[in-house]
């Protein structure tokens, strides 16, 4: 029997543990210890955000984000429909209208040329998701919030290690959110973290990090005694969490340059037979890098799609398909009262993403590219 080859597997440095056992050793595990301290440095120092919270999760960065943002009962947030279900959740806590956006026809991020006409005297923020860590047009969003006194809020989930015309992703809006989920390039099994870039946001943001506490000031012996100060809530990783990815970013640039191999790798084996089948690849704009973070197709059909999916489970092979419209959720739907998102749509019904982690071999890569170039 055929090994299976699994969509993804994550990878370990081999330093995880004894970090971890670090911490254990430390007596301190709770959280915003040395290894949080290490690695809030590094993104700070390696991309110049202005300041870096680790989190639990990238929901949980939304969260903060959301609260930073003072989102309130009938406020609007405009949020691409083509996306996870945490980029809207913490916006529908705080009591925000969500306004769904459509996807661009090229790539799966939001159609900035249909985004001003969603906005009204209601909307707050725009969250713009840089799908398979390809750029959002950043400079288009980030006029729109100007002239019209917004928020911008990236969802950087899968961005790590992107770049949007020479400017790190995550950098540009007001706040971002990044993920470290095990199906990300650099991973903490669970894990997330808020990046601060508008500088009226820093203090509160440790406050709400802190519980609603001001126990980081305190620390800091900038007050003489912490107490209960504003809302927050238990954002913060232990040192556990924290040591592990700590050592996923000792190995950024080894992870990467692995990646972004397959995905060439990818690309230049599937191109011809792609345009054969009338199958899209993915498109990296020119003010965007690649990270390497996914490799998708988008098939001509939703039938041709489930046919292709078959196939490489016949042979042992696990590829997905990835969000439902959230427009058209059961959550969802009976709310939501815009325009049809057609694009949106069509990525839901059409894109496939392939296995793309670390430890796939070039024999499994050549076996998965040789498969569907023979798929009728």
């Amino acid at each position: 029997m055929e090994s299976i080859i699994p969509f993804n597997k994550p990878y370990l440095t081999g330093k995880e543990t004894t970090y971890i056992l670090e911490a254990v050793n430390s007596g301190k595990i709770s959280g915003n210890g040395i290894f949080t301290k290490k690695c809030q440095n590094f993104f700070e120092e390696m991309y110049q955000f202005k300041k870096c919270l680790l989190t639990t999760s990238c929901t949980d960065a939304l969260e903060m984000a959301a609260i930073l943002a003072d989102i309130k009962e009938g406020d609007e947030v405009i949020v691409p429909s083509y996306t996870f279900v945490s980029t809207a959740l913490p916006f529908i806590r705080q009591g925000a209208k969500i306004i769904f956006a459509d996807s661009e026809t090229v790539t799966p991020n939001i159609d900035v040329a249909k985004l001003e006409a969603l906005i009204t005297g209601k909307t707050k923020a725009i969250v713009p998701v840089h799908y398979a860590g390809v750029a959002c047009d950043m400079d288009a969003i980030m006029d729109l919030a100007a002239k019209y006194n917004l928020l911008v809020i990236e969802d950087a989930a899968q961005a790590i290690d992107s770049f949007y015309k020479g400017k790190p992703l995550g950098s540009i809006g007001h706040m971002a959110a990044f993920s470290f989920h095990e199906t990300k390039n650099i991973i903490s099994g669970e894990g997330g973290m808020l990046t601060i870039n508008d500088k009226r946001f820093v203090e509160r943001a440790e406050v709400i990090w802190e519980k609603g506490t001001n126990r980081a000031s305190f620390f800091r012996g900038e007050v003489n005694k912490y107490g209960w100060v504003d809302t927050g809530s238990s954002f913060l990783p232990s040192e556990i969490i924290a040591a592990f990815l700590w050592a996923q970013l000792e190995k950024l640039e080894k992870i990467q340059i692995q990646r972004k191999k397959i995905w060439e790798t990818y690309y230049t084996g599937l191109k011809n037979w792609a345009v054969e089948k009338n199958i899209k690849l993915p498109t990296i704009p020119d003010y965007a890098t690649n990270n390497g973070h996914m490799f998708y197709i988008v098939c001509s059909s939703v039938e041709q799609r489930s046919a292709i999916i078959a196939k490489l489970k016949d042979k042992q092979i696990l590829s997905v398909f990835h969000y439902l419209s959230l427009h058209a959720s059961p959550y969802y739907m009976d709310k939501y009262d815009g325009e049809e998102l057609p694009n949106s749509d069509r990525y839901t019904n059409c894109l496939l993403r392939l296995p793309l982690y670390f430890e796939l071999t070039q024999d499994q890569l050549d076996s998965i590219i040789k498969i569907l170039v023979s798929f009728d």
